[in-house]
Order: C-alpha cells, then structure tokens, then sequence
C-alpha cells in the first residue's frame, strides 16, 4: 500500500509515494541519508531521533519535538520536518541555554522569535517562508483514504514501540487526517477530541483552570516529544492496564464517543474495558471524543503514579480521584487505579463505599479492604503482587493527605 505523502524536509520539497506506515526515522536516514538523525532505542526513550515538527495552525507555524522512531509517514503530511543534530549532547545543551537567555532577556520577551532567530543567525533564512510554503501545500493536498482500515493511528508512540513491522502491511486510517484535536466546553462538559495530545491537554487552560496541579500530574506522563505525538485517543484505545491519562479520566466518571463512519455511539469510559485488550468497540470504530462534566465548587481531584524512575517511565501503579465534600462529606466519589488489573480499573464498590461518608481516619481505613477485594494484580517486571497491592493501599492514603492536610492526621494514617 503507497499514498503519496508531501512535506518540508529542511528546506527540500518532498513529494513521494511510499507507504505511510513507515517511520519518519528510516525515511530520513535510509532514503534521504540524513544520518544526524539517529537511530538509537527505537522506543521513544533515548531521544536521538528526535527532530522538529513544524504545523500551520489557525494560520500560525508551531514547532514541536517528535521521536521520528515512532512517527509515521502519514502523520507527516503538510508539515516541515527539520533535523537538528550530528553531535552530543553537551554542545546542543549549551546551545539551547544560549538562546533561551537571549529570549528571557528584557529587550527579547516580546519579539516574534522565528524572525529574531533568524536574524541573529541561528535559524537558516528559509525559514521566513515556511509558513506560506505550508499554507499552499494544505490548500494542494488533501489527505483523504480509501478502503477499509483494520488499524486507526494516532500519535502510534505505544503501537509502533509494540509491532511497527505489521503496520507495514496493512490499511491504515490516520486519526490526524480527521481533525480529532480540539477542547470545548459548552454546557458545563467538557469535550475533548481524541486525537488531541498530551501535551495539548497539559498547556490547556481549561484543564489548567479546571485542575490546578494539572502540570506536575503531566510531567510525570513520558518525556515532551512523546507527550507531542501522544494522544487520549490512543490512550485509551490501547487499553493498557497502566496508562496515565486513561486512569486520569476514569476518575473524572467521562464518557466517550465511538463513530463508525455511519452513526455514533456514546458509552461510559468504564464500561469499554472487557478484559485485557479486549474493548466494547467494533473493528470499524474508532474514538472521536471523550466527554466529562465540569468539577463542581466543591471538588477535588489528585493524580498519583509510582514507577521505578520518577519520570520517562511507565507506571508500576498509578491512580486518580475525583471527590466532591460538602461539610466534610462525600457527596460524589470516583476512584481509578491502573497496574492492579488485567485493565484500567474503574473501583466501583471502593467508590460507592465512600458516599456519605465523613473524611475521617476510620472511613479510609475501613475502604481499604474493598480496594484490596477489587483488584488482581500479577508479578511482573513492574513488581510482585504483593508490592503492587501494598502501593495502591499507598497511593489511595496519599490522594486524602495531598488534598484533605487539614482532616488527615499522617502519622495516624501510616
């Protein structure tokens, strides 16, 4: 299968047919011999790959960070790729720390940085046309597909970790081409696209207003270039036991949109995991939206995750909650826990057992034997069962002393 896929590489026009499945990283390196870029762990950790993504947006050119080990041709469409390496680290360190001091100088603040960069030589002089480049290459090329897909793709960071070679012999629909990135709110919910990405969400000022720890929730959710290409969609498709912002919004109680390009279909979030990467969605469907109601006044939200690195690590358990108190009472609850089932959990009797009651040592200890009755974590890499158990006990403890100091005695608790 070849489409023909036409961006900026550098300052080269790139217009070839080639299947969209492969990565950006072998383009580059076998067919243009780019070799600066390189090819190091080919799972997003190492960052050699790493290169610039560059999208007109609302007539406005955003540059972000990719691994092009885990970025598909047919994400690349309309965009300008520029390579930026061909040494250590070190050097590119200093660099970067010497443009940022320039930025954060008083005089530097308000100015439009592409044109200062370039006048100050450290931008090519090409650049001051890629915005018009790319303008005209969105109004030439549609990205339109034919056929039936057996895969949708999104950002592809966990897909193309797990089984890149298949890809590369199947129809794929790339959820990009459907213009899934976007937050609204209207009528007290809020809705989120599914190709919308990490990074999106964690710069949202709707989720920053509405979750005020939301950055350092996010910052312990893979490094920024994943965090560029990564998105809820894909998340929550996936389906694994662990991921971040799928246990994020279990515990905001959202509810999702499935579309087979016929007629939708809403369900709650809890209700698509039926057992390990086994969903309650049919093979012509795909994610368009999830959706979730505002967080009252009087509500409370904690994310919590443990990993054997505290960041650029997938979790060993991670949890969330999402409480709405009225004197000291719960009036709503929703618990969330990831890594203790062969699914993200959605702790329904742990929750209902927490309605009514008061915020109290007693309430929480007494909860924790339902916790404990409703998960089934295994041994892995990731840790024993028993380990596992012990740090949702743990992280469960920890959301009531981050959001309640002032009802819940530490010492007491552990």
């Amino acid at each position: 299968m070849t489409e023909e896929i036409t961006f900026i590489l550098n300052n080269e026009l790139i217009s070839v047919k080639i299947n969209p499945a492969v990565v950006l990283l072998d383009f580059i390196r076998k067919q243009i011999h780019l070799t600066g870029t390189k090819e190091g762990c080919k799972e997003g950790d190492c960052g050699a790959c790493t290169v610039l993504i560059g999208e007109l947006k609302n007539n406005k050119l955003e540059y972000h960070s990719v691994n092009s080990c885990l970025l598909p041709l047919g994400n690349v469409n309309n965009t300008h790729i520029v390579t930026c390496r061909c040494t250590g680290y070190t050097s590119i360190k200093r660099s970067v720390n010497n443009v940022l001091n320039k930025f954060n100088s008083d005089e530097h603040k308000e100015v439009e940085r592409i044109s200062f960069l370039i006048k100050n030589n450290i931008l090519p002089d090409y650049f001051t046309g890629i915005a018009e480049r790319l303008g005209k290459l969105q109004a030439e090329n549609s990205n339109e597909q034919n056929g039936k897909a057996k895969y949708f793709v999104a950002g592809g960071t966990d897909l193309y970790v797990q089984k890149p070679d298949e890809f590369l012999k199947q129809q794929i629909t790339f959820i990009k081409d459907k213009n899934l990135s976007y937050i609204k709110v209207q009528d007290k919910i809020c809705r989120v696209g599914a190709g919308t990405s990490f990074e999106m969400i964690k710069n949202s000022s709707v989720f920053q207003k509405l979750f005020p720890q939301l950055k350092s929730f996010m910052d312990l959710m893979a490094s920024l270039p994943v965090r560029n290409s990564a998105t809820i969609g894909g998340n929550i498709i996936n389906a694994s036991p662990i991921g971040d912002m799928t246990i994020f919004f279990l515990a905001l109680n959202a509810s999702i949109v499935l579309n087979n390009g016929l007629k939708y279909r809403k369900i709650l979030l809890q209700d698509l995991f039926k057992g390990y990467k086994k969903l309650d969605k049919t093979d012509d469907e795909y994610l368009e939206q999830i959706e979730f109601k505002l967080p009252s006044e009087n509500s409370h939200f904690n994310f919590e995750k443990v990993s054997k690195r505290k960041h650029l690590d997938i979790a060993s358990v991670n949890s969330a909650i999402y409480l709405e108190v009225v004197n000291e009472t719960i009036k709503e609850v929703h618990l969330s826990a990831g890594g203790v089932a062969p699914i993200p959990l959605y702790l329904e009797k742990s929750s209902n057992f927490l309605l009514s009651k008061k915020i109290e040592i007693e309430t929480l200890n007494d909860v924790l034997s339902i916790i404990q009755s409703e998960i089934s974590p295994i041994s892995d890499i990731r840790g024993s069962e028993e380990y596992k158990r012990l740090l949702l006990n743990q992280l469960f403890k920890a959301h009531f002393i981050e959001l309640f100091p002032e009802l819940i005695n530490v010492k007491a608790l552990t």
